[in-house]
């Protein structure tokens, strides 16, 4: 399992050919890819604590690899600012299976959403605005439990 927080851009592409590459027991790799919208966003700025960051978004990952018995588990997330268009998160699951893998991935994308502790805030043309997970996410959330 890999979890990385990092500071720097990132290719989506190139982190998931090296992905799980020659595990003979994978029937499937899900990733999902979320980027940084840009519709009146200037840029988005993700804060979070580091180490302890990190080992919350291990813990979380850690849970699911064992609920859908994941063979592997990718997750990278940027902090600090963010450009629209850019990646802000990867997480990509290998599995034998395609059912877990995407069970997995929308599961890890929830708690990231609602449970990973970044603080996020948006730069409009009127300013800052801190952005908080909302009902529907936390809704979301909840299905899953734990």
């Amino acid at each position: 399992m890999i979890v990385r927080v990092t500071p720097d851009a990132f290719s989506p592409t190139e982190a998931l050919e090296a992905f799980g590459a020659g595990d003979a027991r994978a029937g499937a790799c899900a990733s999902f890819i979320g980027r940084c919208r840009g519709e009146g966003v200037h840029w988005l700025e993700l804060e979070h604590y580091p180490g302890y960051t990190e080992a919350e978004i291990a813990r979380l990952a850690a849970a699911t690899a064992e609920k859908f018995q994941l063979l592997d588990l990718l997750v990278i997330h940027r902090v600090g600012r963010v450009a629209p268009g850019e990646p802000i998160v990867l997480v990509a699951a290998l599995s034998a299976h395609r059912r877990d893998a995407f069970a997995a991935i929308e599961q890890l994308m929830d708690y990231l959403k609602t449970d990973a502790p970044f603080w996020k805030r948006e730069m409009r043309g009127d300013g800052a605005h801190w952005i908080e997970p909302n009902s529907e996410d936390r809704q979301r959330r909840e299905r899953h439990g734990q």
